[in-house]
């Protein structure tokens, strides 16, 4: 990655916000670049800035990292924070870009921005759209995506709510599979630490190959299953009736539902 000279601020430092200013850094990004704006003290990465007390400066790109219920109230206060140069990158589930414009008038352009946790290992896939970006804007986003995993751009504000669903809200599904297949181990007889242990290493090797295969995910598995044996036997329950598609379709729609639910709010509230 090139080296990047632009001042940041990330404005309220959760558990995302967090993650990403980790996987920032470990990137190779300088932590004297950023300024963490928290109402409550927080500890920061050595040589990032810490502060209490909202910046009087403008910078080249403020992070959102707070409630989505609360952008009504907060973004007058951030007024000082925000010029004529700034782009806004909103980690704020179902916050539209109309919305995000409404909100911060002078910015030069706003991104929606989703993440997920694994941003702090540089391994998350990050969705991205945005109204207003030049194609400067475009590079320095795109990168600051890369850095923490991947960037995919959207086309279409329409399809942001599924693909949080998918990339953002996922590790938690894929964690409850998970604990699943360790549970169901242990009901069968084998201790419950092991049967954990065995699950998340085998998932975590499953993950890093299908990531560096140039098969689809539905290609290893017909690779790893040989008829009538082990493996086949298992996908069979799994395939009966779609079993497994139309309970991964259906945890998609209610999550994805409740962006559009959490995005009708924000526009009420604005």
């Amino acid at each position: 990655m090139r080296a990047m000279n632009q001042s940041i601020m990330i404005y309220g430092f959760g558990a995302m916000t967090s993650a990403m200013l980790e996987g920032w850094i470990a990137s190779g990004l300088a932590p004297e670049q950023v300024t963490v704006y928290n109402p409550r003290i927080k500890t920061v990465p050595v040589g990032a800035r810490f502060t209490d007390t909202v910046p009087a400066q403008p910078f080249d790109v403020v992070v959102l990292g707070f409630k989505p219920h609360m952008l009504r109230d907060i973004a007058p206060e951030m007024k000082t924070c925000v010029g004529a140069e700034t782009i806004i990158l909103s980690v704020l589930a179902g916050v539209e870009l109309a919305t995000l414009r409404e909100a911060f008038p002078r910015a030069a352009a706003v991104v929606r921005f989703m993440p997920n946790l694994a941003v702090a290992l540089n391994q998350s896939p990050n969705a991205l759209i945005a109204d207003g970006l030049d194609d400067n804007g475009h590079t320095l986003v795109t990168e600051l995506a890369d850095r923490l995993g991947t960037a995919e751009w959207l086309s279409d504000e329409g399809q942001f709510d599924l693909v949080t669903a998918l990339a953002g809200s996922g590790p938690g599904f894929v964690y409850r599979f998970i604990d699943a297949l360790a549970a169901g181990a242990a009901d069968l007889g084998l201790e419950s630490e092991q049967a954990t242990r065995l699950a998340v290493q085998m998932v975590a090797g499953a993950g890093a190959l299908a990531a560096q295969s140039s098969d689809s995910p539905g290609t290893l598995a017909s690779r790893v299953a040989s008829p009538g044996g082990m493996t086949q036997k298992g996908l069979d329950v799994l395939d009966t009736d779609q079993a497994l598609n139309n309970l991964a379709k259906e945890t998609l729609r209610a999550a994805r539902d409740r962006g559009l639910e959490m995005a009708a709010q924000a526009r009420k509230q604005g």
